[in-house]
């Protein structure tokens, strides 16, 4: 598909760099547009090849959108952010990323959404489907962009895409082959304002698929269990509390598929190496949809069987002085951090806290259950948390000024046996870019222990 349209592309960062060079190679007029008034067109030189974007930054008006025919938005951009108006009172459209890519590419999708989990699954759907199709591209919120391939791929490539609830805003005729909802609890409430605006934003993963197509779904969570209604593609549940008749659960010991009255297994639990019930459940989705993007049963079982899982989810980075360091920086909000939680074997120094996003900490210190001794405090939201916990009658809490102290104060807490585990409930904004660099020190720092 050709642009022959001028498009304002909203966000300088890389997901509106990634745009930006799809439009121009696909023959758009380009006007690259950031809100920061202090970035400049050398901020970008060596981006784009011969032809360049126009540069726009600061405060837009009504004259110079005047004859733009579309907005691409970056994710990180609220779709209510104040420039935006000038875009719907010229009834200009409005496009994310996601929806971008979708019409400038082809291929067979598989797309995945929901509250947590949704990196494992993607990462363990991509491995699975690279076994078998050679053709697989892993894009979205997982870090590539979709539209960096848009320009790669064929009728017969196959693409398994993280989908955020930002990224789903603005999408218009984005169609999976495949989707999934994994689950959804209270997140991002500062960005959707409801519980309600939120799950029906991730409800549009579903839009446009009609009965030829598939939607996975978690029975065990109610409310993607609710949404069964609301999808006119064929639902698959998967469970990891029920017996199934039809999808897929649990049958002693053993992940099973049951489709038309059969019961096919998939794998024993035993052959599974990454730890948490939650990750069953991440199994179960992802052979799911594997399943139903016409892979074998037998190529799905070798990858699982073979799978370590992903970096900064709940990842094992060294024992010291018979004291177990776990990174699960991933856990950015206190449902995910529950299922860090609920995976340790240990006594446990608990580390959290960062960015505000407006969601409650209550069921995520109640999930301590005995398992955490300490809970070490560090960023934004330190000390709400720690009023919540005293409310529910925890109180071996403590305060840090920085990561590095954080690691420093959990070796000096922590008695031989125990964990560390690094899962804080809150993103990480203010303090570092992104979860994946908050991971990363921690790392680092854990391993400085050691020296």
């Amino acid at each position: 598909m050709e642009f022959d349209q001028k498009v304002l592309v909203a966000g300088a960062g890389k997901s509106g760099i990634c745009a930006t060079k799809l439009l121009l190679e696909r023959g758009a007029r380009v006007v690259l547009y950031d809100q920061n008034a202090e970035k400049k067109p050398e901020d970008f030189a060596g981006q784009f090849g011969e032809v360049q974007p126009e540069y726009l930054f600061g405060e837009l008006t009504k004259e110079q959108i005047e004859d733009i025919d579309l907005m691409i938005i970056s994710p990180g951009i609220p779709v209510d952010a104040d420039f935006t108006n000038l875009f719907r009172e010229k009834k200009i459209p409005i496009w994310s990323e996601i929806e971008l890519a979708y019409e400038a590419g082809c291929g067979e999708i598989a797309a995945i959404t929901g509250t947590n989990g949704k990196t494992t699954t993607t990462t363990l759907v991509g491995e699975i489907l690279k076994q078998y199709y050679k053709s697989t591209y892993v894009v979205g919120n997982i870090g590539t962009p979709y539209t960096t391939v848009a320009n790669e791929l064929e009728n017969y490539s196959r693409i398994v895409a993280e989908i955020s609830s930002f990224q789903l805003e603005t999408i218009h005729q984005f169609k999976p082959e495949v989707s999934a909802i994994l689950n959804i609890t209270p997140d991002h409430l500062n960005r959707h304002y409801t519980f309600e605006n939120y799950r029906d934003t991730k409800l549009k993963i579903t839009m446009n698929q009609d009965e030829k197509d598939v939607c996975v779904l978690n029975y065990d969570d109610p409310v993607t269990r609710q949404l069964l209604d609301r999808v006119k593609a064929k639902v698959v549940f998967f469970s990891r509390l029920e017996e199934l008749d039809e999808g897929v659960c649990l049958h002693q010991d053993k992940i099973v598929l049951r489709e038309y009255g059969i019961e096919t297994e998939i794998i024993p639990v035993s052959e599974i190496k990454i730890l948490g019930g939650h990750n069953i459940e991440n199994v179960m989705a992802a052979a799911a949809i594997s399943y139903y993007m016409g892979v074998p049963v037998e190529v799905i079982r070798q990858v699982i069987s073979e799978f370590m899982g992903v970096e900064h989810r709940i990842e094992y980075v060294a024992t010291i002085h018979d004291v177990a360091y776990y990174n699960d920086s991933k856990g950015t909000n206190p449902d995910a951090a529950i299922k860090g939680i609920q995976a340790m074997v240990r006594p446990t120094i608990l580390i959290g806290g960062g960015y505000d996003k407006g969601v409650a900490f209550d069921e995520w210190i109640q999930s301590f259950d005995g398992k955490v001794r300490y809970l070490i405090l560090i960023g934004q939201t330190a000390n709400m948390i720690a009023e919540t916990a005293k409310q529910n009658g925890f109180e071996d809490y403590v305060f840090a000024d920085s990561l590095e102290e954080a690691v420093k104060k959990a070796g000096e807490l922590a008695n031989p046996g125990d964990a560390v585990l690094l899962s804080p409930a809150c993103a990480s904004w203010g303090m570092f870019d992104n979860y994946e660099q908050r991971g990363q020190i921690f790392k680092e720092l854990v391993h400085n222990l050691g020296v």
